[in-house]
Formats: C-alpha cells, structure tokens, sequence
C-alpha cells in the first residue's frame, strides 16, 4: 500500500511524514516527493514471535510518500500537472490541513480555516478528473465516428456518467463501483476515487478540544471512503522519537489516546478495506497484507504466485484460538484446528498454513 501526503503548503506535511516514518529533518533532502517504507505495527505478530522465537520477524509494510508543497502563484492553480500525476500513483491521499497560528510561517490564504483548505484540494481535483475525462469522452467520440465499437460505447458511457457527477462537484469516492468500472478506474486513476484520510494539525493547545472540532468538521464534509481524524505536528514529532514507556507517559499527560502512526495505520486498513493474517513457524513469523473478503487461494497467492495455481488446502486458525488454547495441538483436539479449501474467507488475524502442489 502506498498513501501520499498531501495538502496547501505550510501545513505540516513533512512534520507528518517525519513523525510516521521516524525520518530526521536532517536526512530529509528538497525534492518533489520523498518515500518511505513503515513496518505496521501488531501486537498479535509481536505475541506469536515471543511464542515461535523465530530466526526472523517480518511486520506489514506501508510507503509513505510526502510530495512536495506547490507554490501559489496569483490566478493559477497552487498545484501543478505534475504534482497532481504523482498523486494519482497512490492508493490512498492524506490531507493534511494547517489549524495552527505561527507568526513566523504565514498561511498560504492568510488565515486559518480548515473547511476552505479542504474544500481547496478536493475543487483541485475535480477539476483535474474533469479535464482528463473531458479529453477522453472527445477522443471516444472520435473513434466512434470511424467504428462502432461496443467496448468504446461502454467506455464512454461510463466516463460521462463520471463527468456528470464531478460537474455536480460530487467525488467518484462516493461511487459503488462494478467490475467494468473498476477496470477503468485502475487506467485512469481519479483523484476523486482516491480513498481519503484528513488530519487536521491542530494547535498543542487544541488536544482536549480535538474531538469537537473533528466533530464539527464532520457534519459539514459528507461522504464515503473518507475519514477526519486530529493530529498535534509538534508533540507528536516529539512523541515519535521517545522510547515506548516514556511516549505512553507523553501521551497521557496531553491526552492522546495513539501515537500519530498508530492512527495512519488504522484509518488506512479501514478505508482501503484490507487486513492481515499470519504465517509462522521457526523460521519466520510473517504478516501478510490482503483485501477483507479475500479466499484463501487469494491469500495464498500473496505468499507466492504459484500458490494460485497449485493450492490445495489451508491448514487455519484464528489468532485468539491459538493464544487462547496455547498450542496447535490443543487447537486441533477441540476442533479449532480446520482444513479449508479454496473458496474460504480469510478473517482479520487467522494464522494459515498454506498446502500446495
């Protein structure tokens, strides 16, 4: 999974990504986007490896990527095309909007308020869907001129079906999408369709009032595959770089209930709807990323492509039957222990062992 970080410039973006990825400032180098991989924290996986003492533990990952803040210039877009199509490489977006007062860096606009600079971004990208499918739904017109093509008749009926909406400065995130829509969405990419996570930077002051004014912010931005959540640029960066027993002490005593990577990960197995389960063994206690609603050949294919194809079965249990009953072998006498074919679901936390040709 790879999630931007996005938003006006000054707002705290790569505080944010510095606070997540543990990155210091001083590494950080001036260019238009930087990456980082993140291990996804779990307690379940940290639980199994004291259990399995394997050679090697391997936690889920994240890329982080922070683009780089767009300049304003009077009567044209703050972001530009490039920016925007490095946006659209992404799985999921993270807003991040400025709720701080700092003399010595300005707000863009001049003021602080956190509806308009959502609004902002979310108008940039409409009108960069609409531009790409106004070019489209041409070109397809074009190509209908010359050859009545059933596939092209679809594909224009559902570019304009998308235009539609975007002109009614609706998001495509809202959108129930069926199989041939989904095709298209994987080529074109809408920065609409994009699932979204906005963190409001408040002020440290603002901590015991986070809560409403997410809240606030809520009732007034509807919407799926969206979510608002608060988060504290300076003490939260702080916070990241504290041992564990002192950054929950930290986290007390202002009244954070999770660290700030905590929070991302969370939202963003929410959003894009994807889980983990578990492989282990003395070799390797591993977390496996998938989709909620994937089958057990699926997840076998994650291990290894040639699992698909040659799956068999899946030796399964559930994480809280194993620690419950301690063993495998107390799993499989009171029949905890399954054999599951292809066609199982694979639920959050099941530990699998894969069986294949």
């Amino acid at each position: 999974m790879q999630i931007a970080i996005v938003g006006l410039p000054y707002s705290g973006k790569t505080t944010l990504f510095q606070t997540v990825t543990g990155i210091d400032s001083n590494s950080l180098q001036k260019k238009d986007e930087t990456k980082a991989i993140v291990k996804v924290p779990d307690k379940r996986l940290d639980k199994l490896s004291s259990i399995f003492n394997p050679k090697k533990t391997v936690y889920a990952s994240l890329e982080i990527v922070d683009l780089a803040g767009q300049q304003k210039i009077e009567g044209k877009s703050p972001f530009s095309e490039n920016f925007l199509a490095k946006v659209k490489n992404n799985d999921a977006l993270l807003q991040v909007v400025r709720g701080f007062e700092d003399d010595s860096c300005p707000h863009p606009e001049g003021s602080i308020d956190l509806l308009r600079d959502i609004n902002a971004l979310e108008t940039e990208f409409i009108l960069s869907d609409m531009t790409m499918f106004e070019t489209r739904i041409e070109r397809l017109n074009k190509q209908l001129q010359k050859l009545n093509n059933d596939e092209t008749k679809k594909e224009l009926a559902i570019v304009s079906r998308w235009l539609e909406l975007l002109q009614d400065n609706k998001a495509l995130r809202d959108l129930e999408f069926n199989s041939d829509e989904k095709k298209f969405l994987k080529i074109f990419q809408p920065l609409t369709a994009k699932p979204l996570l906005i963190a409001l930077n408040l002020d440290e002051t603002k901590v015991k009032d986070s809560e409403k004014i997410v809240e606030d912010i809520k009732n007034k931005i509807t919407g799926k595959n969206l979510t608002i959540s608060a988060f504290f640029a300076k003490i939260e960066l702080e916070l990241g770089q504290l041992a564990p027993d002192e950054a929950e002490t930290f986290m007390k005593d202002y009244g954070i209930k999770e660290s700030a990577l905590d929070r991302l990960i969370g939202d963003s197995y929410n959003l894009l709807g994807v889980q983990s389960f578990f492989t282990v063994g003395e070799d390797e206690c591993r977390a496996w990323t998938i989709r909620k609603g994937d089958t057990a050949q699926e997840a076998a294919a994650v291990i290894h492509s040639d699992f698909y194809n040659n799956f068999i079965r899946a030796e399964t249990v559930g994480y809280d039957d194993f620690i419950s009953n301690g063993s495998f072998a107390k799993c499989k006498e009171k029949g905890l222990f399954r054999l599951e074919g292809k066609e199982y679901i694979v639920k959050n936390g099941d530990i699998l062992s894969i069986r294949h040709s």
